[in-house]
């Protein structure tokens, strides 16, 4: 299938209100626990799409419509969140994500994308040449990853809980695709 702006945006739209209706209010056992060392709580991955949000997808949309490749994209911190998310409850970071989110596709929307807007290649610090098109489809996905890790970190908290059940439930036995 490819990447097609309507349907990106569709989904991308979605993603607040769908952490908001799963995570705000539930207690901390819930959000603030990972799966051990060096993986992330629901609360971290929240963060992280907030730091996304600020210095990934829409500074780099528009670093590919004016400087097309003859600029590198900063490197994304992949613990960027660590300091900004600290002192902040995780409803705060939900309305953060929700503004975030809300403003980058306003901006994207303005936009008025062209298929050969669509086209235009960026230059990614690791894996040189992309399109402004894989950039928003890799978006989409970026937040379909993190809504499975979240569900993958809860669930591992009634890892043991479930007994004999663990057999059945496939988020259980999932290694992981999102490390942070």
């Amino acid at each position: 299938m490819e990447q097609n702006l309507h349907d990106t945006m569709a989904l991308l739209t979605r993603t607040p209100a769908a952490l908001d209706a799963l995570l705000r209010d539930l207690p901390e056992a819930w959000t603030s626990r990972n799966e051990g060392a060096g993986t992330w709580s629901a609360f971290d991955i929240v963060g992280h799409l907030n730091h996304g949000e600020r210095t990934d997808w829409m500074p780099r949309a528009r670093m590919i419509l004016e400087f097309g490749d003859t600029r590198t994209f900063e490197p994304f911190d992949r613990r960027g969140q660590e300091q900004e998310s600290a002192g902040k409850s995780l409803g705060q970071l939900l309305d953060e994500f929700a503004r975030w989110r809300s403003a980058g596709l306003g901006e994207l929307r303005a936009m008025n994308l062209r298929r050969e807007d669509l086209e235009r290649r960026g230059r990614h610090p690791a894996l040189g040449a992309v399109t402004l098109s894989q950039l928003l489809a890799t978006w989409a996905v970026h937040d379909l990853t993190h809504l499975h890790q979240i569900s993958r970190v809860m669930a591992h908290q009634y890892a043991a809980a479930v007994g004999p059940w663990h057999e059945y439930l496939g988020v259980l036995k999932c290694g992981g695709h999102s490390a942070p």
